[in-house]
């Protein structure tokens, strides 16, 4: 297992990897889980999970308000494939779509505070959209890969509807 060199971004001190058991105490749902902590906790609060195969930490170390931030990003995203309108792989391309940036830069654990309301915004505007779809009896979206590829950006072409009004600024 790799062990990362990390520093906090709220107070420059190293992280340490730990057990989860180090911070969630008997609430911990999993044992063999492992945390990058910053060095001055409790003082400083920041975290982020590692993977277990590999030892990396799955993004940046983010304090309670991005944590949350961040966990509240993930509910609402998974809402688009969990309710099956896309596929999870097709979602993070629409995502990406939206965001204007690479797939490689499409995860959530390592967002800004920003970057998590953009996502959440993005999706319940998506949500909504498909409420009100399904409200008058007209057919549903369902975005594949292959319409909401960063090509239909570069064209100008809305993944949802082959509209142009989501792409004015860019």
């Amino acid at each position: 297992m790799k062990k990362a060199h990390i520093t906090c971004p709220y107070c420059h001190a190293p992280a340490q990897l730990r057990p989860a058991s180090s911070i969630y105490g008997i609430h911990t749902k999993d044992h063999t889980a492992k945390l990058y902590v910053c060095s001055r906790y409790p003082t400083c609060d920041a975290y982020v999970q590692a993977h277990k195969a590999t030892g990396l930490p799955m993004g940046t170390l983010a304090d309670k308000s991005l944590r949350q931030k961040r966990m509240q990003a993930h509910r609402t995203f998974n809402q688009l494939w969990e309710k099956g309108f896309m596929r999870k792989q097709d979602a993070y391309a629409w995502l990406c779509v939206q965001l204007g940036i690479p797939e490689a830069d499409a995860h959530i654990a390592n967002f800004s505070e920003y970057r998590c309301d953009q996502v959440i915004s993005l999706c319940k505007e998506f949500l909504n959209a498909q409420r009100k779809v399904k409200q008058n009896g007209s057919k549903q979206h369902h975005i594949d890969r292959r319409t909401a590829g960063p090509r239909r950006k570069q064209l100008g072409i809305c993944p949802l509807d082959n509209c142009t009004s989501h792409f004015q600024n860019g």
